[in-house]
């Protein structure tokens, strides 16, 4: 099944059932008017929702309008929680060799994990607004899932079973402002805006024999400006698969339905697949050759970020953002 939110009415927008070739959407307000209000109710919301789609898959629905993702927003507008790991550790060894810092002494007993934002959240076709581009703006691809209600200290077996629905996630970043929130000793604040989420989030049968369970195997593809970044195996090189990264959110505190698990940056330890953030990149080219050459994000710069099935065939739909200046109300344009 894939879910997706139009923006339209309050803050929460309105939930639709999207056919599975993202062409077209039903509203479903007699189910549930938003995906928060099916998550709140899913065993008793999914059968009905899956109904919905199996029949719209079969155009055997009517009322059915043509989706077009400048209209969608996230998936989850607003959540309770957004918590984002760091699952795939040659992202964090790269990142951190290059600034010359140790990796944590339990980095492969536990993942890292932050409390990001979680309003609000952007849409596949919002813009990347920043104010300075010195602020070192860069994308990071990443697959997401959002959970029901999950008790605290739940174990890994129990966690992967709360997993709802599974997402891309583009987790911006503003590198040259992250040293300084560091070194206060605390996390991030400024150099964390709003990430932005894909088209549609799926439940997990969606991806057939690619889902195990707890992650997914299939390339996550980036481009900047149309040309290809990388296309890193989510299902390769996963430290801590998502079964891991809830159990961990929950380890002293419950999770509410609705909370969102990001992954952290899609990486492969083989380099030759590209990567999932201008970081990397810059601090592999920086260990070869001394020093970084690719730039961060300008003004104007396109990023572009996918899922393929075996096919070819686009799962969750294009997270597609251009970076654009931001002026605060009042100040000169």
């Amino acid at each position: 099944m894939k879910l997706a939110t139009l923006k339209e009415g309050d803050r929460d927008g309105t939930l639709v059932v999207v056919s599975r070739d993202r062409a077209r959407a039903v509203r479903v307000s007699e189910i549930a008017a938003t995906l928060q209000d099916a998550l709140d109710r899913w065993d008793d919301a999914a059968p009905l929702l899956t109904g919905v789609y199996d029949r719209l898959n079969d155009d055997a629905l009517a009322s059915v309008v043509a989706v077009d993702p400048a209209a969608l927003a996230a998936p989850l507008p607003r959540a309770y929680q957004w918590l984002d790991g760091s699952a795939y550790l040659s992202h964090v060894e790269r990142v951190r060799k290059v600034r010359g810092a140790a990796m944590p002494p339990d980095a492969n007993a536990a993942p890292l994990m932050y409390r990001g934002g979680s309003v609000p959240l952007l849409g596949p076709r919002d813009p990347i607004l920043v104010a300075d581009e010195g602020f070192g703006i860069d994308f990071e691809a990443e697959v997401a899932v959002i959970v029901g209600d999950l008790p605290m200290a739940a174990p890994p077996e129990l966690a992967s079973r709360a997993i709802r629905l599974v997402m891309l996630a583009n987790d911006i970043s503003l590198r040259h402002l992250i040293p300084g929130e560091f070194a206060k000793g605390l996390g991030f604040v400024h150099s964390k805006p709003p990430p932005a989420f894909s088209p549609v989030a799926v439940t997990p049968d969606e991806f057939g024999a690619a889902w195990d369970g707890t992650k997914v195997h299939l390339p996550l593809l980036s481009h900047v400006n149309d040309a290809l970044f990388g296309r890193p195996n989510a299902g390769i090189d996963m430290t801590f698969d998502f079964a891991a990264l809830i159990a961990h959110a929950a380890k002293t505190r419950p999770l509410g339905a609705g909370t969102i698990i990001g992954s952290g940056t899609v990486s492969n330890r083989d380099a030759r697949v590209g990567f999932s953030c201008i970081a990397e990149k810059r601090a592999i080219e920086a260990i070869e050759s001394g020093a970084p050459k690719t730039s961060f994000l300008r003004f104007g710069d396109r990023v572009r970020i996918e899922m393929v099935d075996a096919g070819g065939t686009s799962v969750f739909g294009a997270i597609e953002q251009q970076v654009v200046r931001y002026a605060p109300l009042g100040a000169p344009r």
